[in-house]
């Protein structure tokens, strides 16, 4: 049996994992093990929405980080 390598930063590796973790910006973070900030940057960068309670909680820093990834 051969073992599979997963980019955990792949979007669809970085989506799935969002909706395992409940669509919860903090319990992802915590999983991929880094900072908050981080991994709004990351969603960001992949086009990866965020749920409505993460929106209200992070919404200025994941807007700001998706302008900075698109520039």
């Amino acid at each position: 049996m051969c073992s599979l390598d997963v980019d955990p930063l792949d979007a669809r590796v970085l989506a799935r994992n969002y909706e395992y973790a409940q669509k919860n910006v903090r319990l992802l973070a915590l999983w991929y093990e880094c900072d908050i900030q981080r991994m709004l940057e990351l969603l960001a960068e992949h086009d990866i929405e965020l749920s409505r309670n993460d929106r209200l909680q992070f919404g200025a820093d994941y807007r700001t980080a998706r302008q900075a990834s698109c520039k």
